[in-house]
């Protein structure tokens, strides 16, 4: 077992990065070299995040060892390090992650978007995770209460009010109203 210890002071390489752990409380990633540095979730973000999760309980997918993990380390390339909020992982996937060299990339993942976050920033993740072979990136905008659906950097539902947000093709059994998503349910 690696420990990792606290440190102010920024890797330099990969492996340190992997090794490092910030005492900030940011949310950090590593692109080819560079740091990225993220604001901490906020409230309203992990209240989302809770739905989510809830609504990921009741899939099949979930029944048979499927895991949708909140800020997961997720190798892109050898050179990209990344920490979607929300990353779906399938039951075979994380079996053989325990025998396998090869990291597993996640076919569906959300994105929590703040109003901190740089649009240039948030346009470059999506292309690395498409690029990586992610089917499906869901952008959540809270205080817009908009949710962006990607199946490609191209292809690209917006869902509002009444639209349904819909993990398909990955899940087939993951989606919720914008509404519903946004909505808060007092007996939760």
């Amino acid at each position: 077992m690696i420990l990792r210890s606290p440190s102010s002071v920024l890797p330099r390489t990969l492996e340190e990065f992997l090794q490092w752990e910030s005492v900030d409380g940011y949310k950090y990633e590593w692109n080819d070299g560079k740091i990225i540095r993220f604001e901490k979730m906020k409230k309203k973000h992990l209240f989302i995040i809770r739905k989510l999760q809830q609504l990921f309980f009741r899939t099949y997918s979930f029944s048979k060892g499927a895991a949708l993990i909140m800020e997961q380390d997720v190798m892109l390339s050898g050179i990209q390090m990344r920490r979607p909020d929300l990353a779906y992982f399938n039951g075979s996937q994380i079996d053989s992650s325990i025998v396998s060299e090869k990291e597993p990339i996640p076919e569906f993942l959300i994105e929590v978007i703040s109003q901190h976050d740089d649009a240039e920033k948030v346009e470059e993740k999506l292309a690395d995770y498409f690029n990586a072979m992610v089917k499906v990136v869901w952008h959540i905008y809270p205080e817009n209460e908009v949710v962006y659906v990607y199946t490609s950097r191209k292809n690209v539902t917006i869902c509002t009010e009444t639209d349904i947000c819909s993990a398909m093709p990955v899940l087939s059994d993951f989606d919720i109203t914008a509404a519903e998503l946004f909505s808060v349910d007092p007996s939760n």
